[in-house]
């Protein structure tokens, strides 16, 4: 039985509506993510509201936020921050970085090196940071939404295969359709502005403690056996693909488990259906694999292969 999930997303959902047009399954997988405890990556040209979602989400849920521009410059301590000597203690005194947060949007991630990307992979996987030897835990909330330009754009690094299968979800943002794009003109000819969220009448949450009441739902929540094989045949068969160089590991078929649950709490229901899991599908699964070059030369996606492996499992009855 779910009690704050539906009331709580609904609130979110509305509210999001007031800032992002015409992206309401962009907005739904960014909700899994948060509703999973899971970091979201998401991918799409400038100017498509990704750092926008990210920043009223964090309004919403009345979260402490934090925003990193990576650029090739930027340093490991610039993230996670460092120990500074006081000439008048005589003492070193952490300055905390921006990773000391609930929502941190690592805004164009894929333009720094990898040797700061992976400043993050420990805040990521163990919701902690480690400086000068000495642990710090960070926020039980703590939530990266990362945002990235298509590899293809000038100035791009490529993220390393451990971080990117750290991320619960990649999330592909498209252009708007012409009708939403229309919306979007009209509210800015309206008086909208997007760099003043504050004048915008953006409701936080009632309720300060109500996504994690929501994720304790979401945990509760229990998968039948057979849905559970589902997501087992999904996940081992991007390993034996024809067009697949290596496929997805375990913590994909726990990936996976854990979206579709968040995914049903969303949809009103406290158990998961093969169709909860079809549809986050490919967003859990579109980083975490690695096509055959030949493969990528004669056209083939990542998305296109999960689509031909989810028409080739068969659902349990």
């Amino acid at each position: 039985m779910l009690n704050y999930t539906p009331s709580t997303v609904a609130h979110i959902l509305n509210e999001l509506r007031k800032t992002i047009v015409g992206q309401d399954e962009v907005i739904e997988q960014i909700i899994v993510a948060v509703l999973a405890e899971g970091h979201a990556l998401l991918e799409g040209v400038p100017g498509t509201a990704k750092t926008l979602a990210v920043k009223t989400l964090a309004q919403i849920l009345g979260a402490r936020f934090s925003r990193i521009q990576f650029t090739p410059d930027l340093m490991p301590s610039d993230i996670t921050g460092t120990n500074v000597f006081n000439m008048q203690t005589s003492q070193f005194s952490l300055r905390h970085g921006p990773i000391f947060t609930d929502i941190l949007l690592a805004d164009e991630i894929n333009r720094t090196p990898p040797k700061t990307q992976a400043a993050l992979l420990e805040a990521m996987e163990e919701r902690q940071t480690t400086i000068d030897g000495e642990r710090y835990p960070l926020s039980p909330i703590f939530t990266v939404l990362a945002t990235e330009n298509p590899i293809e754009y000038e100035g791009t690094y490529p993220l390393p295969e451990a971080q990117l299968d750290r991320f619960l979800l990649k999330v592909l943002i498209d252009y708007p359709g012409t009708e939403d794009e229309q919306e979007i003109v009209a509210r800015w000819d309206a008086g909208f502005n997007s760099h003043h969220l504050e004048k915008l009448d953006i409701q936080p949450l009632p309720d300060p403690a109500a996504i994690q009441h929501c994720r304790a739902e979401v945990r509760a929540m229990r998968m039948e056996p057979g849905v559970q094989k589902f997501v087992v045949e999904i996940v081992r068969k991007t390993r034996n693909h024809p067009t697949v160089l290596y496929g997805a590991s375990p913590r994909a078929s726990i990936a996976l488990l854990l979206c579709s649950k968040a995914l049903a709490a969303i949809r009103g229901r406290d158990f998961p259906t093969p169709d909860d899991i079809r549809d986050i599908a490919a967003p859990v699964l579109r980083h975490r694999l690695a096509l055959r070059a030949e493969a990528e030369l004669e056209g083939a996606t990542t998305d296109a292969v999960i689509s031909d492996i989810l028409k080739t499992v068969e659902v349990p009855r």
